[in-house]
Formats: C-alpha cells, sequence, structure tokens
C-alpha cells in the first residue's frame, strides 16, 4: 500500500512470507518440487502433474529452476545454523567425527562431501576440478570455521586428501578408512589378473555364445511346462524323473548354463567381489560335469556345449591368471578376515561399518598376517606381496584408532569411537546415483555432476530429525525457514553457481563447434592487424 501523503510504500508482511519479491511461485511450490526432485525422485514431468492436481501450471524448465533455487535457500539456512549445529554437537557428543569421501564419474568433476559420523548430519559439499590438496584445503577451512576442529577425521588413502587434512587440521586424529585400505590393496595385489581373465572372456564372447544356447534350449522346455518342476523333484530326491532322455537333457544344460551365467556378489565391488573369476570357475565346472555326464551318455546337447565351452579351456593365459589370483586372493581374504571388513557371508554389503569389532584384536591379528607374509620365502621375496607389506606400514599408524576422550560443552567425559570405514559416505553416494538414475533413466553420473549444484547432498539432512529440530528452530515448516532469508542474497549466489558451472561460456561454445573455426579466426585476426 501507499501512503497518499508522503507516497511511501508498505510492502505486506503476510505476503512477503508467502512468496519472495518479485516471484511467480511461493516458498510452498518451491518446497515441494524441492523435495519431490531430490528426496522421492521425481522426474520434471511428474512433478509438472502434481502440481497440476492442484491447479498450478509449471513449465519443465522452472521445475529445474525451482529444483536449483530450493537447494540455494536451503544451503544459505544450513550455512545460518551451523553455529546452532556445532553447539549441538559438543553439547550431546562432545564434537563431531569428520568423514571426507569423493565421487566422480569418467573425467567429470568431483563432489566431495563431509559428513559427521556420530550425528550422520552432512556439514558441507563441494565440487571440485580434481582431488589435489589446494582444492581441499579450501572446503576444509569452511568447514574448522563453521563447526570447529573435529574429534578426528576419517578418509580415503588420496595424496591430495591426506596433505589437505594434515594442513587444516594438524594434530587432529587422522585416520584411513578400513574398506578403502583393502580394496586399494587388492587392486594392487591382482588387478592386472582379473582385468586379463576379464579380457580373456570378453575376447572369447562365451556370455553371448551362451545366453544364444539358452534361448535355443528354452524352445524345447516350454513345448513341456511341467518338466521343469519334475527335474526339480528329482534332484531334490536324488531320483531320475519320469521324463524323457533328451528332456532331461535339455533341462539339466539349460540349468547349468544359467548356473553360471547368475550374477554372484556380496555387493561390495571390486576386488572383495570378483565376479568374472567366479564366472570362469563356473565355466570350468560346468565343461568338467558335462564331461563326466558325456563319459555315460553321449547326448548331443551336452557335446554341442562343451564344444562351445572348450575354447576357454584350452585358454593357457586364461588358466595361468586364474591360478595365480587364486593364490593372491587366498592371502586377500586372510587379510580380510584379520581386518574384519567387508565379511564374505555377509549380506549387508557397505551397510556393514564394522562398528561391533575390538580394534586391539583387529590390530593383533594384522600383525600375526604381516609375520606370517614376511616369514615365508614364497611370499616375503615376490614383489608384489613386498608392495602389499610396504602398505601396512605405510599407514599403520592410521588404520588403528582406540576410543577417543572426549568432554561434552557441560564438562561431561564421554568415550566416542571413530568408524573403521567411510561407508556411511559410500552408501550416501550409492543412494544419491540411485536416485538419480531412477529420476533420469540415465546411468552416466558425469553430466549430472557437472551440472547440480554442490550443496544438493544437504537435501539428505532433511529426514534427520534431529537436524530438522535445528534448522527449523522454532518454526513448523521449511517455508517459514526460507521466507526469513535474504531474497537478494539467494539471487546473487544463484547467479554466482551459475556462472561457475559454465565451464566454457555459451558464445564461445557455439564458435569451437564450427569445423572451420581456426581458419575463420585466422582470418579474423589477420585482418584487424
Amino acid at each position: 500500500m501507499e501512503c497518499s501523503g508522503c507516497k511511501k510504500r508498505y510492502e505486506s508482511e503476510q505476503l512477503s512470507s508467502l512468496v519472495s519479491k518479485r516471484c511467480k511461485f511461493g516458498y510452498d511450490v518451491m518446497v515441494h518440487v524441492g523435495k519431490a526432485l531430490f528426496l522421492r525422485h521425481c522426474s520434471q514431468g511428474q512433478v509438472i502433474d502434481e502440481l497440476a492436481l492442484r491447479n498450478i501450471r509449471i513449465s519443465a524448465s522452472q521445475i529445474a529452476y525451482l529444483g536449483r533455487k530450493f537447494i540455494i535457500y536451503l544451503s544459505l539456512a544450513h550455512n545460518q545454523r551451523a553455529y546452532a549445529i556445532q553447539n549441538r554437537m559438543r553439547r550431546h557428543q562432545g564434537g563431531y567425527i569428520l568423514h571426507l569421501d569423493g565421487t566422480c564419474d569418467g573425467n567429470g568433476p568431483v563432489l566431495m562431501s563431509g559428513l559427521d559420523s556420530i550425528s550422520e548430519i552432512v556439514l558441507g559439499n563441494i565440487k571440485l576440478p580434481s582431488e589435489k590438496a589446494e582444492e581441499i584445503i579450501p572446503f576444509l577451512e569452511n568447514i574448522r570455521k563453521l563447526f570447529g576442529i573435529p574429534i578426528a577425521i576419517v578418509h580415503d588413502m588420496g595424496r591430495g586428501i591426506l596433505k589437505a587434512v594434515a594442513a587444516v587440521f594438524p594434530g587432529t586424529p587422522d585416520y584411513i578408512c578400513h574398506f578403502h585400505f583393502l580394496r586399494d590393496i587388492g587392486k594392487d595385489l591382482f588387478g592386472i589378473e582379473y582385468d586379463l581373465i576379464r579380457g580373456r572372456l570378453k575376447v572369447h564372447g562365451i556370455r553371448a555364445i551362451l545366453r544364444r544356447r539358452t534361448r535355443s534350449l528354452r524352445k524345447a522346455i516350454d513345448s513341456s511346462p511341467k518338466a521343469a518342476s519334475m527335474l526339480k523333484i528329482g534332484v531334490s530326491s536324488d531320483q531320475l524323473p519320469a521324463l524323457s532322455k533328451d528332456m532331461i537333457a535339455a533341462i539339466g544344460c539349460y540349468s547349468l548354463i544359467q548356473w553360471a551365467l547368475r550374477d554372484v556378489h556380496n555387493g561390495y565391488g571390486f576386488p572383495f567381489d570378483c565376479p568374472h573369476l567366479g564366472f570362469a570357475e563356473r565355466l570350468f565346472t560346468v565343461y568338467q560335469e558335462i564331461t563326466t555326464i558325456g563319459n555315460h551318455h553321449s547326448d548331443v546337447i551336452f557335446l554341442k556345449l562343451k564344444k562351445e565351452l572348450q575354447p576357454i579351456i584350452d585358454d593357457i593365459n586364461l588358466k595361468s591368471a586364474m591360478a595365480t589370483m587364486k593364490i593372491k586372493q587366498d592371502k586377500f581374504s586372510e587379510l580380510r578376515q584379520a581386518m574384519r571388513i567387508a565379511p564374505e557371508n555377509s549380506t549387508k554389503g557397505l551397510n556393514y561399518d564394522g562398528t561391533d569389532d575390538d580394534i586391539g584384536d583387529i590390530e593383533t591379528r594384522v600383525r600375526q598376517f604381516r609375520e606370517k607374509i614376511t616369514s615365508e620365502p614364497t611370499f616375503s621375496k615376490n614383489p608384489d606381496y613386498v608392495k602389499l607389506v610396504a602398505q601396512i606400514d605405510k599407514y599403520w599408524q592410521k588404520l588403528f584408532c582406540d576410543p577417543i576422550k572426549v568432554y561434552t560443552s557441560d564438562g561431561a567425559a564421554i568415550m566416542q569411537q571413530p568408524q573403521r570405514t567411510n561407508n556411511l559416505l559410500e552408501r550416501f553416494f550409492r543412494d544419491f546415483k540411485r536416485g538419480y538414475r531412477k529420476k533420469t533413466g540415465n546411468n552416466s553420473m558425469g553430466k549430472m555432476l557437472q551440472t547440480i549444484l554442490a550443496d544438493t547432498p544437504l537435501v539428505k539432512n532433511l529426514q534427520n530429525p534431529s537436524y530438522m529440530e535445528l534448522l527449523l528452530n522454532g518454526k513448523s515448516t521449511l517455508e517459514e525457514v526460507f521466507a526469513q532469508i535474504d531474497a537478494q542474497e539467494a539471487r546473487n549466489l544463484m547467479t554466482n553457481k551459475k556462472q561457475s558451472n559454465e565451464r566454457v561460456p555459451k558464445p564461445i561454445q557455439k564458435m569451437i563447434n564450427q569445423p572451420a573455426f581456426p581458419l575463420t579466426l585466422r582470418n579474423i585476426l589477420l585482418s584487424a592487424i
């Protein structure tokens, strides 16, 4: 409203609490879009349909804009409440334990996040061109500024992180993630053999051959729907079912191939899971079984399968790599058992943190493993095992952490045990990628990592009740929190983020896309001289 006397304008406080100045959509629409995109992983089309049911017409470009705006407002609200978050961590847990990890895809940027493993609050995020110390240091300095010095830090073995942590947090207990440590050791120990096995299987094209064979066998099996069930009963009772010899052979051969092709893993990834080695071993087992069967029943179906497997069986390089890798894999399993990480029979996968294991017992077991390797001439003189022992020695002081005594802001003494793994962040990034694939159907993360705002992982905190209590600070909704944020500050931040994401200005992109650009540029420059 405007005063008729002095002409001074008065803005509506109620309206400004609902919608930002010069904006078309209110905070409620922005929050709905943000939660739909980043928590429920809806596509832009799904969000448009949801809002249409509420009589809100909106375009895909506006959905994308509001999604980015939601992240900007969330990051500003997060930073404004940083002091309250720090106080709560000090009051209830004596501080925080900082876990650092990054994710990338190909040559794209690295998205690095810092998380407190005690409260499971994401503290900060940044996009980096590479994991070099000079890139990471400003990120860690900002975390220190907002949340203070951590109780301890857990991260992988990257040189950049190691240097940056030492520079920003000197004297702070600093530990290596056991999962990353074992993963790097396994890759170094038998990565070459594994690549060779995968390469030889690809050269033979055996998967495609077996799948073609199953398709042809399936036609015969489908002609007798009850045959498979009858054979299953026969296998369970160890009795020959009342089926024709050809049908038994068809179902048996089909089942053997499917047994060989099945995906067997515990969800840890290489080198803990070695699916190509397992596949090769199953092929040898199938060949051995059908050879035994062929000695008594020379059925043409088994003879065809045996012929298709023969090149694999005769591949000397494949068999040599498998034999060498099995020995190395056995030693790796010994170390894996000693460190009690990524257990082979566990169904938890990356959900296993190893938090219930006694660190002193683990240290003793690893020392015994090291002594065993160095005392056996077969391994002590092998360069691959010498490198393994060197890795253990190099990171020994950063592997084993006793509980740390800390004091809350009230003066109470409590013991905090840093988690031995970074699996919290590994799971976080895995869920983050899964949500992106669900929303877009795109398996490649490179484009997403280039375009998303670095603070997008903060949406994970919205599922944390303790964090939400701090963020709301007495308010009832996220919309009320966003209404208190300076709209101009948010606009400036959005502009800065947009410019930083554009690696090459659009006019230049259009120029360099022209095939004759160098010649055209040369002629222009010459004419200007």
